[in-house]
């Protein structure tokens, strides 16, 4: 591949990146105390994917230890926002699901980056933005296919 092209797929990687930190930043700071980023995504995947993932599918779709992922329901756990209930399927394991107060939580977070969202819309509206949104889903999904694919 030519330098350029490889520079062009780095630079595009990159900026992700950087929007990912930035985002991040923000959030991190509007979380109620005690809590992180990562309880956030894990509450927000378990909204947007399906409840009573088990520790382990959660780890890995979070490319994370198991311990890790252990910690942070943990966490959740005791503020309430999760419940940890045996695994129908495999009496061994467990199954994370949401309670009420978890999905408010991710609700009222979301207020909270509402500031931001404004401001980003002076620029980039959301029509804009739901016109870029397939094309990043799409490159999302095959980052990630290689990304297991490549390990």
């Amino acid at each position: 591949m030519p330098s350029d092209q490889t520079d062009t797929y780095f630079a595009f990687i990159y900026e992700i990146g950087i929007i990912n930190q930035i985002g991040t930043a923000f959030l991190e700071t509007r979380l109620p105390s005690g809590l992180l980023v990562s309880h956030f995504g894990v509450v927000s995947h378990l909204i947007r994917v399906r409840d009573g993932a088990t520790p382990l599918e959660l780890a890995r779709a979070f490319q994370v230890p198991k311990p890790s992922m252990t910690h942070t329901l943990a966490g959740l756990e005791k503020h309430g926002f999760v419940e940890m209930r045996p695994n129908p399927a495999d009496k061994r394991s467990k199954q994370v699901w949401l309670t009420i107060a978890g999905k408010q939580f991710r609700d009222d977070a979301l207020l909270k980056m509402l500031p931001l969202f404004s401001a980003l819309g002076e620029q980039f509206p959301p029509n804009r933005i739901a016109e870029i949104l397939p094309d990043l889903t799409e490159f999302r999904t095959l980052f990630d296919r290689l990304r297991n694919d490549t390990e």
